[in-house]
C-alpha cells in the first residue's frame, strides 16, 4: 500500500476549538476536499501526553526555541533567553497547560498528499497571519504578541502534522493499530480510479 492515496496524516482539534463548538465545522474542511477520515477519538490529554506529542521530533526543543529567539527579535524585543532548550521549556510549559486544560478531539485523516493538504487549509501557526480562506485565518484574531503579553499558548485551534514521518510518530502516539479504521468510500472511486470506468452502468 505504497499508493499516495494511503498517507495519513493527525489532526488534533485543540480545547479551544471544541469549547468554541467547531468540530463539525473544522472536520467539514478536511472532509470536502476529499480526505477520508479513518481515525477519531476525544479525550483529555495528560501533561506528559503533551509533552511526548510535542517531544516527538527530538530537534522540536531546539526548533521551537530557535523560533522563539527570531520572532522577539524580528519585534525588536529582548528574547526570555538567547538558549533555544531555555526558550522552548517556557513554550512547552505553556503548550502542557493548554492542551490538557480540557477535551480535545484527534483525528487521523488519509488522502493524497494528505500531510500538505491539511497544512495549507489549517493555516500557519500564527492566526493573525494566517491567510483568510484558511481555518486560522477564518476562525482566529489570537496573535503571537497577544499570547506572549498574557504569558500563554496562541490559541489557534489545531495541530497538524507538518511531515509524513512526524504524522506516523504522532499517529502511533496517540491512536494504537486497531483504531485505524481501512474501508472505501464512494468518493475514492472519482478521486483515485485511473480510468474511470466504475461509474457508468
Amino acid at each position: 500500500m505504497n499508493h499516495p492515496q494511503y498517507e495519513k496524516t493527525l489532526v488534533i482539534i485543540k480545547p479551544d476549538g471544541v469549547q468554541r463548538s467547531l468540530i463539525g465545522e473544522l472536520i467539514k474542511r478536511y472532509e470536502r476536499i476529499g480526505l477520508k477520515l479513518v481515525g477519531s477519538k476525544m479525550l483529555i490529554p495528560s501533561k506528559e501526553m503533551v509533552e511526548s506529542h510535542y517531544t516527538v521530533d527530538p530537534e522540536w526543543k531546539r526548533k521551537a526555541g530557535e523560533k522563539v529567539i527570531k520572532n522577539y527579535e524580528v519585534k525588536g524585543l529582548m528574547p526570555p533567553s538567547l538558549d533555544p532548550l531555555v526558550a522552548s521549556e517556557k513554550i512547552l510549559g505553556r503548550l502542557k497547560k493548554y492542551m490538557s486544560s480540557g477535551p480535545v478531539v484527534a483525528l487521523v485523516w488519509q488522502g493524497a498528499h494528505s500531510v500538505a493538504i491539511v497544512r495549507k487549509i489549517t493555516g500557519g501557526t500564527e492566526p493573525l497571519t494566517s491567510d483568510i480562506g484558511t481555518i486560522r485565518g477564518d476562525f482566529v484574531l489570537d496573535s503571537y504578541e497577544l499570547s506572549d503579553t498574557d504569558t500563554r499558548s496562541v490559541r489557534n485551534l489545531v495541530h497538524a502534522s507538518g511531515t509524513v514521518d512526524e504524522a506516523e510518530k504522532e499517529i502511533n502516539l496517540w491512536f494504537r493499530p486497531e483504531e485505524i479504521l481501512s474501508y472505501r468510500l464512494v468518493q475514492d472511486e472519482i478521486l483515485y480510479d485511473v480510468n474511470l470506468d466504475g461509474i457508468l452502468e
